[in-house]
């Protein structure tokens, strides 16, 4: 493009954006008319990304996205109350960002809403506010204009948050795991991803390993499960590892091994339940079905590969009224067997489509419909016939969002626990992003996120595997070499800590007296701290202590929570992990509402709560833990 030619942009978006572009961009103010409000970024050629297009006459401008794609678009004209701006990604999704009043809000071609935070923005010479995305950035105006410098150290960053304990939130980035990871599969890939991005080393269980100070490592396990871990520059023997935990698993239906259906005209699916889910959530819901698949792909073999259909497929509709006429009365009771099944398609639609296939579709094993293998098979960009295997849930495929009038829930499937194990992760990565994050730490920093939590975890890749214990004893094994010490193993998981983070139940406005009358955790008040006398959560009141120590320095809050007597009581994997290592251990959890819904819902303030508490926890914890002495 030719030198200094303006790229139109709004002078708010680039607080979210400008942050993660690889070049230092100059702002300047471009608005020409108050009908048409124009505020733009003025590139040079040489700083433009050369993979980047730029249509000049069409007013192209480039966002930076988090996930490290480029979007390109034009600003649409619009009045002065909205404004729009379309975008279309590298991943082939059109979004808009529109302006409406003071709120800037994007929504994309699946039809959900990403997000609307706050924190107005006022370009100085046309006098209109933009929402900031993120609000990480501070735009410095005055009458002539407004500057930024992405290189600037003045603004929140994550190394920030962690060192001076200032406020920057990761709402935006969780959201996009969560819209990112619809199963067990896809959270532990894009988990990977983030520690790959992060400059974490993957290592193999099946491999010799050669860890060593200052290292940074992970692992997974049947790609459901993944452990992480970044030792410390100053390892000492016998120090312990200082370890959250949560699970990547949430209840669905799965499909079963034989899932053909057809009645009544339709093609249904059949399908088992997984983990106690509120199933009458999942009726007349846009549904579609995620997991992995095993292909064979020539020259390779038998390949492992993920499949996100990412448009509704499927459907469980309810029975009318009309036909049910005491529903109201007596409750919405359906048969798990007989009333789950989702409808794919209808028996006439099916056979056309089958005419169209040449009859390729119906050389495959009649276990399942031709049809979804033969979505399965464009998703795939294979032949339906190259499909040896699958594992599917079926997943709704309404967007995670922001929501509430002022902007302060998260409504989404899978929180429990995916907002846990996304704020264990970025609170490790983050912790030892500096490279000398680690330079004066003397134990280990461990995130543990396992499957199969929500059937019981006894699974090779649950918590009641020795999955841990091992990777335990080999990094011990590993970092005392040569070195002959008693009891190494066994010292070093006595001076180990564990948090077992998984969702708590908030008080219910609707339904308060269901909890205890002095524990009743509420939203935007900190990760709830977990206790029950007959051993269903593992937290002591030493652990307890500890813990909160470090929410103390942190300047984080927490709560308590206790389950009522007449009622029964939940369990996690700390009991799990407490009872089968030996692990100090306390259960926390960030606050919900709807537990185990297709939909749940939680509090922004508690994901970034949860995330700087984890944050300390890494940083702080080998120094509190001196300062108490049990069993001397």
């Amino acid at each position: 493009m030719p030198m200094g030619v303006a790229m139109q942009f709004p002078a708010g978006l680039l607080s979210g954006v400008a942050r993660a572009l690889p070049w230092t961009p100059s702002l300047s103010c471009t608005c020409i008319s108050h009908s048409s409000v124009r505020c733009g970024l003025v590139f040079s050629e040489a700083k433009f990304p050369s993979r980047v297009l730029a249509d000049v006459e069409n007013e192209a401008f480039v966002v930076r996205r988090s996930y490290g794609l480029f979007s390109t678009g034009k600003r649409t004209e619009g009045s002065r109350k909205k404004i729009k701006l379309l975008v279309r990604a590298e991943d082939g999704i059109e979004r808009s960002w529109v302006r409406r009043g003071d709120n800037l809000k994007r929504f994309d071609s699946r039809g959900g809403l990403r997000r609307g935070l706050e924190n107005q923005q006022t370009c100085e010479c046309c006098q209109v506010g933009w929402s900031r995305i993120n609000a990480d950035r501070e735009i410095s105006s005055s009458s002539t204009g407004v500057s930024a410098s992405a290189s600037s150290t003045a603004y929140p960053t994550e190394e920030n948050v962690i060192e001076k304990g200032t406020s920057v939130s990761i709402v935006g980035d969780m959201i996009d795991y969560l819209n990112a990871s619809w199963t067990p599969f896809h959270a532990t890939a894009e988990a990977k991803r983030i520690l790959l991005e992060a400059g974490f080393q993957q290592i193999r269980e099946e491999d010799e390993w050669d860890v060593r100070p200052g290292g940074r490592y992970f692992f997974t396990r049947n790609m459901s499960s993944i452990f992480a871990f970044a030792v410390g520059e100053r390892y000492e023997i016998g120090k312990g590892f200082n370890v959250v935990a949560a699970h990547t698993d949430s209840p669905c239906p799965k499909l079963k091994p034989v899932s053909a259906n057809t009645k009544a005209g339709f093609l249904s699916v059949g399908v088992q339940t997984y983990g106690g889910g509120l199933w009458h959530t999942w009726f007349d819901r846009d549904l579609s079905v995620a997991g992995r698949v095993l292909v064979h792909r020539k020259g390779r073999g038998v390949v492992h590969e993920l499949v996100k259909v990412d448009r509704p497929i499927m459907r469980i509709p309810t029975l009318a009224i009309h036909l049910d006429r005491t529903v109201n009365t007596d409750g919405f009771k359906p048969n798990l067997e007989s009333h789950l099944a989702p409808v794919l398609a209808t028996n006439i639609k099916s056979e056309l489509a089958h005419e169209g296939s040449n009859g390729a579709v119906y050389s495959l094993n009649k276990s399942h419909h031709p049809l979804l293998l033969q979505i399965l098979s464009e998703e795939l960009e294979c032949k339906p016939g190259d499909i040896a295997d699958f594992e599917l849930n079926v997943c709704d495929v309404q967007p995670s969002c922001i929501g509430g009038a002022r902007n302060e829930f998260i409504f989404s499937g899978r929180l429990d626990n995916l907002a846990s194990s996304y704020c264990a992760l970025r609170g490790l990565v983050d912790s030892c992003k500096n490279p000398a994050a680690l330079a004066d730490e003397s134990s280990i920093r461990v995130v543990a996120l396992f499957d199969n939590e929500e059937v019981g975890s006894d699974s090779a890749q649950g918590a009641s595997s020795p999955t841990m214990f091992h990777a335990m004893k080999r990094i011990i094994h590993c970092l005392t070499r040569g070195a002959s010490s008693e009891g190494i193993v066994e010292r070093t998981l006595r001076r180990s800590f564990l948090v077992s983070a998984d969702m708590a139940h908030a008080v219910h406005p609707n339904y308060a007296e269901r909890h205890e009358e002095h524990h009743q955790p509420k939203l935007h008040e900190g990760l709830v701290l977990k206790h029950n006398a007959n051993q269903r959560y593992a937290t002591t009141s030493v652990t307890a202590f500890l813990f909160k120590e470090v929410a103390r320095l942190a300047g984080v809050p927490t709560q308590e929570f206790v389950v009522r007597n007449d009622m029964g009581c939940g369990s996690t994997i700390g009991p799990i992990l407490a009872s089968g290592i030996g692990i100090r251990t306390v259960d926390c959890g960030m606050p919900q509402l709807s537990m185990h819904s297709v939909r749940e819902m939680c509090g922004t303030k508690d994901v970034d709560l949860a995330y700087r508490h984890f944050s300390a926890f890494y940083r702080l914890f080998t120094s509190v833990d001196e300062k108490l002495q049990i069993d001397s």
